[in-house]
């Protein structure tokens, strides 16, 4: 079994820094996908190489254990290179170190995985605890690693939808690898919020499950409307005349056109709360937030002169 440079596989050295295995791993995912090569061998080995070399580099403590162990693959070539007979703990004791010990709590498949990894990787890390050195060796479970499926990785999109759709609900249609999507958003959804449409993301590998298709919802903002939650924000313009004198106002709200009552001396920037008129609750029927209206009162502009006079008269009773 050869020994596989993680280091060399990504492009990277040893003293390489967390941030910079992470570049060059998304440079070289990008480079190898499967969406890319269109089913070249070559390049879907290449794939799976890329991520085995970063699942282990991209976790510190999977770092430390694959730079301790595979530092000395020459020694363990030097036993016979046989992946089912080898004694770790016979390994691992050699050269006066017979004093140091390997725990591990839990099962390591939970640790590293168990989609598909090479034999290399497998007998590092692969085998279950508890039995001669590290344990029995994924062979011996009657079961070959190579036989593993793969779930294919999950793809992230952005769908964009206005505040009337999100107030409402809509249905969008759209195209994912020649594939039709119809996707149903329900009344109230807010931006930001994942939908996940299962078994529509990057296929597995070795008849392993599509991936999942992840879509991030992007409210538009909107030109009257501000949303807090599930309650919206606007302005209410009223003429001074109302504001002083009170009366019926009318604004258009997601539900339709309503009567406001404003009144008699409101004054400017006075909040208005019109209950169940906000959104609607996302997955709850019949359950709405509140419309609150900031009353903006409008001044009057080029007056007459029989108007100034007037006004002027109501300052002196004023005062």
């Amino acid at each position: 079994m050869d020994y596989k440079d993680y280091y060399k596989i990504l492009g990277v050295n040893k003293n390489a820094s967390q941030d910079e295995i992470k570049r060059a791993y998304r440079k070289l995912a990008l480079k190898y996908h499967p969406d890319k090569t269109k089913g070249n061998k070559a390049d879907e080995e290449k794939f799976k190489e890329v991520n085995e070399a970063n699942e282990v580099l991209s976790d510190i403590e999977k770092r430390k254990k694959y730079d301790q162990f595979g530092s000395q693959w020459q020694q363990y070539q030097q036993y016979g290179d046989k992946s089912g007979g080898f004694d770790w703990s016979q390994f691992m004791n050699q050269g006066g170190q017979s004093s140091r010990s390997y725990h591990f709590e839990g099962n390591l498949g939970d640790i590293f995985g168990n989609s598909g990894y090479s034999d290399f990787f497998e007998m590092l890390f692969g085998q279950t605890p508890g039995e001669s050195g590290f344990g029995r060796s994924s062979q011996k479970k009657g079961r070959s690693s190579k036989s593993r499926s793969v779930k294919g990785d999950d793809v992230s999109a952005e769908l964009s939808i206005t505040l009337e759709e999100a107030y409402t609900g809509v249905s969008k249609i759209f195209m994912i690898d020649r594939q039709s999507i119809k996707l149903n958003i329900k009344p109230g959804i807010e931006d930001g919020h994942v939908l996940k449409i299962p078994g529509k993301g990057n296929k597995g590998f070795r008849n392993g499950t599509a991936g999942d298709l992840l879509i991030t919802i992007r409210v538009t903002k909107h030109p009257d409307f501000e949303r807090t939650g599930d309650d919206l924000n606007a302005e209410l313009q009223i003429d001074l005349y109302t504001a002083v004198l009170g009366g019926k106002v009318s604004f258009k709200s997601f539900k339709g056109n309503v009567k406001i009552d404003i009144p008699e001396g409101t004054q400017n920037g006075k909040i208005l709360r019109l209950q169940r008129l906000g959104m609607p609750v996302y997955g709850k029927k019949d359950e709405f937030g509140n419309l609150y209206l900031r009353v903006n009162i409008l001044i009057p502009e080029n007056l007459t002169s029989k108007e100034i006079e007037l006004f002027k008269s109501l300052q002196k009773l004023r005062t």
